[in-house]
């Protein structure tokens, strides 16, 4: 059962992500190094708001709505997590870059199974990488945040294999653009989207 409760805890959802200003990727995957489409699979709350923030960069091809996490989504399991699955073409937007949004914009990594309304294990923050190279990357970024104190409260995101990725129906998918008059997109996804605009310009879509 989706949690969409409007009233409850939100001023977390309003909370500023960073304490400080947000430094790019150390540790790269080169943007040039393969033409070919890559996936990257990132969970960080409820996918509404993911997918609306990944769908408006330069370089992704596509963001599709879904779980990951488990063999399996089984009806009230809660062993899955609400996760956006991006193809994008990392000769036009790298893997460090997907990463630096989604720490600095689409979701708060500090919150432990849930994203501000949203509670539940389903809620968590993760990364779920398909290559070790990923892996290297996502670890040693969330590393370099740590060090520089970016957050005011520890990183909580998980860094683990995928192990399937499972696409949600069409009723959920782009839920954003389809309603951008609904009360819970308004208070917790619209944000994301100003604030993407305004940290990351350079990346958005005209």
């Amino acid at each position: 059962m989706r949690l969409r409760n409007m009233f409850l805890l939100s001023s977390l959802a309003l909370m500023p992500l960073a304490a400080a200003s947000f430094p790019a990727p150390t540790l790269d995957l080169p943007p040039a190094a393969n033409r070919q489409a890559e996936p990257a699979v990132l969970a960080g709350g409820c996918y509404w708001g993911m997918q609306a923030v990944f769908e408006r960069l330069h370089g992704v091809l596509s963001v599709t709505a879904g779980y990951a996490g488990a063999a399996a989504v089984k009806d009230g399991g809660k062993e899955h997590a609400e996760a956006v699955r991006i193809v994008y073409d990392p000769s036009r937007i790298s893997y460090g870059t997907l990463l630096e949004v989604f720490f600095a914009v689409a979701h708060d990594p500090t919150q432990l199974n849930r994203q501000g309304p949203d509670i539940g294990t389903e809620y968590r923050s993760a990364i779920f990488y398909s290559t070790e190279a990923q892996k290297k990357v996502a670890e040693a970024y969330m590393e370099q945040l740590a060090r520089a104190k970016v957050f005011r409260y520890p990183i909580v995101t998980r860094v683990t294999p995928l192990t399937g990725f499972y696409p949600v129906g069409e009723d959920q998918q782009h839920y954003v653009d389809r309603h951008p008059d609904s009360p819970y997109v308004i208070e917790n996804d619209l944000p994301k989207l100003e604030k993407l605009e305004g940290v990351f310009r350079e990346l958005v879509r005209k």
